[in-house]
């Protein structure tokens, strides 16, 4: 039987070799796909109610409950595994088949967005009703005050809470390995089938979870100081 630090020794460079290859982009490009979603469904949420913006604002509203309200494993599956099974006559005759990549970014993209469209929302309506009317009264129209003054404060509001949807969303990639994707876990669940060491395995693949996101953690916290210089103290 192998020893435990030869069993570290070897598989350490396999499964951080997955962690670059599959679990850091899956993560990052779900969640620039899911900040986009989050802030045109947190817009479309603040919005006034009339005429097409009712219907979007109802969409936006529906969206947001929906994966807000059921586990993330469920949406993987549906997308993944329940889509095919969704036939739609003269536009998928044969359902809507999506290789693992795409099913998992999808999945992660509109799960992530659903819980930054609140965060966003919420750090747009901390921002004082003062400087909006400010803004108004020098002749300035609403996409501009949201671009100028309302986004850019709020971006930095939302700066922690965004940050720890990021850093939730690189553990939950874990779950891209029940779509038989090959990121960390999946890879660590391959070598306890050979080596029969699942305890060494699954410790040391959270190990190295552990790793990426004190790493992500310290990332954070080294961007809140340095947006926190123009930050002007409340007296």
């Amino acid at each position: 039987m192998e020893s435990i630090w030869h069993i570290i020794v070897t598989s350490t460079p396999q499964i951080a070799l997955a962690g670059l290859k599959y679990t850091i982009p899956i993560a990052l490009i779900s969640f620039i796909l899911g900040l986009i979603l989050a802030v045109l469904t947190a817009l479309t949420k603040l919005s006034p109610r009339h005429g097409w913006f009712s219907i979007l604002k109802a969409i936006a509203y529906f969206y947001v409950w929906l994966f807000r309200s059921t586990p993330l494993l469920v949406q993987l599956f549906i997308v993944y595994f329940g889509l095919p099974y969704l036939k739609i006559k003269g536009l998928f005759p044969n359902g809507i088949q999506l290789d693992p990549w795409t099913a998992g970014i999808t999945t992660f993209s509109l799960n992530t967005g659903a819980y930054c469209a609140e965060t966003i929302r919420a750090s747009i309506l901390s921002i004082s009703q003062g400087q909006w009317e400010a803004a108004y009264s020098i002749g300035m129209t609403k996409p501009q005050v949201l671009r100028r003054i309302i986004l850019p404060q709020a971006a930095r509001v939302s700066l922690p809470p965004l940050a720890n949807s990021f850093i939730g969303l690189v553990k939950d990639t874990s779950l891209a390995a029940s779509i038989t994707i090959i990121e960390m876990f999946e890879v660590s669940q391959q070598i306890a089938a050979e080596n029969y060491q699942p305890l060494v395995m699954y410790a040391l693949v959270a190990a190295l979870y552990a790793v990426l996101c004190s790493i992500l953690s310290y990332l954070q916290g080294y961007l809140e100081r340095r947006t926190s210089r123009y930050i002007s103290p409340i007296n």
